[in-house]
């Protein structure tokens, strides 16, 4: 049952971080929808990971270049998420407010993410291959 609530409270959490992008969006004081490319960045950032895990044998406790490669592509692809906003605002293409929303709604998606994978990450009885 324990894995039933985390994954409830992992799909509230995406719908609040959604929800702070689409507000950062949608609101009529900002009404630009430039922000709606980070929906890019939320689908490829767990990718790397992903295919690190199915490439890389999980039994040798050394460090793997393969994993090292898909957290520095990790890393690069969050940064960006974090970076695209900013450039956004100080190209006057959005206003600061809705860059705050979508920061916001950034720290939250990428929270989720970084929790799905601590939750549903290992291999024990319960983990998001059975799904």
């Amino acid at each position: 049952m324990a894995g039933i609530k985390a994954l409830i409270s992992l799909s509230f959490g995406g719908a609040i971080g959604l929800m702070f992008l689409m507000l950062g969006c949608a609101l009529p004081v900002y009404d630009e929808y430039w922000p709606l490319f980070l929906l890019f960045f939320y689908i490829l950032s767990p990718i790397p990971y992903c295919i690190s895990r199915r490439v890389v044998d999980d039994t040798d406790s050394a460090s793997n270049a393969c994993k090292e490669l898909a957290i520095f592509l990790t890393t690069g692809i969050v940064i960006s998420a974090f970076g695209l906003p900013i450039i956004f605002a100080r190209a006057a293409l959005i206003k600061w407010g809705a860059c705050a929303l979508v920061l916001t709604g950034n720290i939250v998606i990428f929270g989720t993410i970084l929790g799905f994978f601590l939750v549903f990450g290992s291999n024990d009885d319960f983990s998001w291959q059975q799904w």
